[in-house]
């Protein structure tokens, strides 16, 4: 006998369906079960927000189940009980994303006419702003200390100063550099340039700074073989200490990160984007403007690159001197 959930036409799911698909949306019939892997397959492009929204999903779906609750007895009193459950127990933007996936999966079954309306489209939630990030922050001397620190006498140590370089001095993401093919680092007249795959299939250009230039140039010497223009730029490394095949995966990367800054008695908590933190503050403070790093960073806004300028974070004993009591 198949395993395969019977839905309430008597029709059996696909194999793709009935593996990933919460029971509230099994229980809604198949179009409801078609549309919800649409969402997450065809419509959401970037895997990060997909599995993001995913998790968000199949959460609220677990609580419907718990409370027997079906698709179709959804309203928004309900889903704001929801998110007013959710607050007691995760922080501001994890709701504010719960809620934005929630909203936007229903969204898409209305259009798919798999739900007569969104009872989560009136639904308000909490009130979030900050106006200063909380990505740590190293300083120009602990990012060199880390650096020099690597050992580049094998071809991990070459990868992982690469790496590191490309985000700190192109303000990268993680995701935008692991992303990067063979033909991503290619020269343009007298320089060298970094072409960073960004959200929502996007290509950034940004050239490449002299350092992360000979970083760069040092590990592709390293691998010892010409990188194809698809092939994948910064690979894992097997237990015989070799590049692979494989791209690096962005929790490899972290791993790294976290193991690089113990060696050297930085704090465990730095991580990726770190980098990309540490990168703007040193800009800003050499003199670079918010404008350009907003441009350098990829930001469509720059009160999302203000979040990573820590130029003002030390309070200095002279001025809480200046309290005069």
């Amino acid at each position: 006998m198949s395993n395969k959930p019977i839905v309430p036409n008597g029709r059996q799911l696909p194999a793709l369906i009935a593996g990933h698909v919460p029971r509230l949306f099994i229980d809604a019939g198949e179009q409801s079960c078609r549309r919800f892997v649409e969402f997450f397959t065809a419509n959401i492009r970037n895997r990060n927000t997909r599995e993001a929204y995913a998790r968000a999903v199949k959460h609220f779906a677990h609580w419907c189940e718990r409370h027997k609750l079906t698709l179709e007895q959804l309203s928004p009193p309900l889903v704001a009980a929801y998110i007013e459950q959710l607050g007691a127990t995760h922080s501001v933007p994890t709701v504010k994303q719960h809620l934005a996936a929630i909203r936007m999966v229903m969204d898409y079954l209305v259009v798919g006419q798999a739900l007569p309306r969104n009872p989560a489209a009136s639904v308000r939630g909490p009130k979030h702003s900050i106006a200063r990030g909380k990505t740590p922050v190293l300083s120009a001397e602990q990012a060199r200390q880390l650096i020099d620190s690597i050992d580049i006498s094998n071809i991990a140590g070459l990868r992982d100063r690469a790496l590191i370089g490309v985000m700190v001095f192109s303000f990268a993401r993680v995701s935008a550099v692991i992303g990067m093919n063979g033909e991503d680092y290619y020269p343009d007249g007298k320089r060298w340039w970094f072409r960073l795959h960004e959200k929502g299939g996007k290509f950034h250009e940004v050239p490449a700074h002299h350092n992360a230039e000979a970083y760069v140039d040092a590990y592709l010497r390293g691998a010892g073989t010409m990188f194809n223009k698809w092939d994948p730029l910064f690979r894992t490394v097997d237990r015989k200490r070799q590049l692979t095949d494989r791209r690096i995966d962005r929790r490899e990367v972290l791993a790294m990160i976290k193991r690089r800054a113990r060696e050297v008695g930085l704090p465990d908590r730095i991580g990726c984007h770190t980098w990309r933190a540490t990168g703007i503050t040193a800009y800003l403070l050499g003199g670079g403007t918010l404008e350009r790093a907003q441009q350098i960073a990829a930001h469509s806004s720059a009160k999302t690159t203000k979040l990573y300028d820590r130029r003002n974070d030390d309070i200095t004993l002279d001025e809480i001197e200046r309290i005069q009591i």
